[in-house]
């Protein structure tokens, strides 16, 4: 879109030399010519980004109210009822769809969806270029729809840098993935928990995420902010179609963006990289005619930007301790073995199989356990621990009828007696505390000389 703002180069130079106490106005410049095709791609970028960004978590991300969830256009009539509807008679889904938010931003439905939205914006652009055919060019709307693209976008990547910067997004491995097979593990799992069990890495890459949000805040920087932004989002969006994380339309659609912010500038950039040739000032006119309106629009998007990275860092510090590394830890935690369990007072009970039988018990977090099965395989319950009465009452969220209620005896800090009822049988368990910190992806740590590669 280098054509697209050529005119604007005069009006961007006369403010940024213009003198103090000059007069505060721009002289008015010939009408700029652009090219149909570049009209028409205009068109289609604002009707689809803006559609998009409306109908995703983007423009609810950009409203940055503490505690509040604002509803994307995706969620309510009628574009929800219109993916409904698409999804049953033009591509012939039979069955509910998935609407609920799940963590995935590859539903089903979230595909139908951007297939509407996609057609929305080809319909918009045809009426819009026949009742708009005498328009010679956009450059108004453009700087200021360029102005919520940045703003679109830093907010994305402020909102998952500092979510890394401050280790929530992937933490480090829980428990029961320190113990489970790592041939059970899905492909998302393996990138999760490995980029969790290192924290300087994580730290690392939210780092340059949150970078490329605060360059994109101001003007100066933006072009900058684009260029981070888009080598940030080409990595995240490999890892999501290699890994099989469930964010490839979110991801995809963030280089896009990037890839709209950077167009007016392309030629700039392939001249400073690949030619000997001068490269001329930034062609993106001002967003007002007058100079202290623009001071005011300068200061308005740093304190805006100010906001939402104070935001986030309020938010990721609470998270921390809610959720988080320096969240509040069971009285029980810890990996307990179960050395010895006895049914209705038979320790080699016929009652229960090993997919039934404990092998060991997982305290990691306040209100919930993980029990691993003797067949290694695993089983989450609700939990809720009275150090005062010394009892522990587990529940099963996928069957309501189960329940488990044991008092319990800590006679040493790494012993523990379990004595209750489990699913209508008396059950007796002793149970030993295994030190997780000997665990070598715990306590290995950084190394600066290894004589030998330490791979294990």
């Amino acid at each position: 879109m280098a054509d697209s703002v050529q005119t604007g180069v005069a009006v961007a130079s006369s403010i940024q030399s213009e003198p103090q106490g000059a007069i505060e106005s721009v002289s008015s410049e010939p009408v700029a010519q652009w090219n149909l095709g570049l009209r028409i791609a205009f068109r289609f970028c604002f009707a689809y980004f803006t559609l998009y960004c409306l109908s995703t978590q983007i423009v609810p991300g950009m409203i940055a109210i503490p505690k509040v969830r604002i509803p994307s256009l995706g969620t309510i009539w009628p574009l929800h009822h219109l993916s409904l509807w698409t999804a049953a008679h033009v591509f012939h889904i039979s069955g509910p769809l998935v609407t609920n938010i799940t963590g995935s931003g590859d539903r089903v439905f979230d595909w139908v969806e951007n297939f509407c939205v996609l057609s929305l914006a080809v319909v918009a652009v045809v009426i819009w270029s026949i009742v708009d055919r005498r328009r010679k060019n956009y450059i108004a709307l453009h700087k200021w729809f360029r102005l919520f693209v940045r703003f679109a976008l830093a907010c994305q990547l402020l909102g998952y840098g500092f979510a890394k910067v401050i280790p929530l997004q992937m933490p480090f491995p829980p428990f029961y993935r320190l113990l489970e097979p790592f041939g059970n593990f899905s492909p998302m799992g393996v990138l999760w928990s490995s980029i969790g069990a290192s924290r300087p890495y994580e730290i690392f890459v939210g780092s340059a995420e949150a970078l490329a949000g605060i360059l994109l805040i101001l003007p100066r920087t933006s072009m900058l902010g684009a260029l981070v932004a888009l080598a940030d989002m080409i990595e995240v969006f490999t890892l999501n179609m290699t890994y099989d994380v469930p964010v490839k339309l979110l991801s995809f659609h963030l280089i896009l963006l990037s890839l709209f912010l950077l167009a007016p500038d392309v030629r700039r950039l392939a001249s400073f990289l690949f030619s000997n040739h001068a490269t001329g000032p930034s062609t993106q006119p001002a967003l007002f005619r007058r100079l202290r309106a623009n001071r005011i629009a300068l200061i308005l998007q740093a304190v805006f930007g100010l906001y939402v990275i104070f935001l986030n860092i309020y938010q990721g510090i609470e998270s921390w301790h809610t959720r988080g590394g320096a969240r509040p830890k069971p009285s029980l935690y810890g990996i307990w073995n179960v050395e010895e369990m006895s049914i209705d007072g038979q320790i080699r009970s016929p009652l229960l199989t090993d997919s039934e039988r404990w092998r060991r018990v997982l305290f990691d977090f306040t209100t919930a356990v993980q029990l691993q099965r003797a067949d290694d395989s695993f089983m989450g319950c609700s939990s809720s621990i009275n150090d005062k009465d010394k009892t522990l009452s587990l529940t099963k969220p996928s069957d309501k009828n189960w329940k488990a209620s044991f008092t319990f005896d800590r006679q040493a800090s790494d012993q523990l007696i379990l004595d209750g009822a489990m699913d209508g049988h008396k059950i007796h368990m002793k149970l030993k505390r295994l030190d997780h910190e000997k665990l070598m992806l715990v306590n290995r740590g950084f190394h600066w000389i290894n004589d030998y590669p330490f791979q294990r």
